[in-house]
């Protein structure tokens, strides 16, 4: 039964996908995202219904600060060690607001390097400081920043009005640790 339901909801996507990239365009994504979700929710609660050993997905850690973190990919270091209190790190990052819409990212209009800090310097925002921080080299996480640690009551907004990230947004994270060195003396 499971395999049906998984054929199902693989085809129901596959055709989405065939009329979004025939398409193009960042209404049609929108479409798309919302036809193959809305299509593929009754196949989903199927297999919601399956044993949840079944369904085991990264495991969702909380911070004692309330950021929620999955590690996404495993370092392949075999003894991987966390960056310290001055180190520099390299990072690529991809950062979202909660409705998906990507609002910076390391590989966005014309940056083709990693981000460089040093952690605990307040060069970057608490949040994201305390995740890397928390990270070995060659590890990947997703990441969920509540506002006290991103932009808080503030957001990033210019003085018109307009808001890149509005006031009290939480920010969600796909950061890959890519290096960390201690600094020359």
């Amino acid at each position: 039964m499971k395999s049906f339901v998984a054929a199902i909801a693989l085809l129901l996507c596959v055709s989405s996908t065939a009329a979004f990239s025939v398409n193009g365009g960042e209404s049609d994504r929108r479409s798309f995202l919302t036809k193959t979700v809305a299509s593929v929710i009754p196949a989903a609660a199927v297999v919601i219904a399956a044993p949840q050993s079944s369904l085991a997905g990264p495991e969702i850690i909380t911070l004692p600060s309330g950021i929620k973190y999955a590690v996404t990919k495993e370092p392949t270091d075999k003894k991987p060690v966390a960056p310290q209190k001055g180190d520099i790190v390299g990072i690529d990052y991809t950062g979202y607001l909660a409705n998906g819409q990507i609002f910076d990212a390391t590989h966005a209009g014309g940056k083709q390097n990693a981000l460089l800090f040093k952690i605990g310097t307040g060069s970057v925002i608490p949040g994201l400081d305390e995740m890397v921080s928390q990270m070995v080299v060659g590890q990947k996480v997703q990441a969920i920043i509540p506002p006290s640690l991103a932009y808080g009551d503030k957001g990033v907004c210019l003085d018109d009005g307009e808001c890149l990230i509005k006031p009290g947004s939480t920010l969600v994270y796909d950061i890959l640790l890519k290096k960390s060195s201690i600094p020359p003396p």
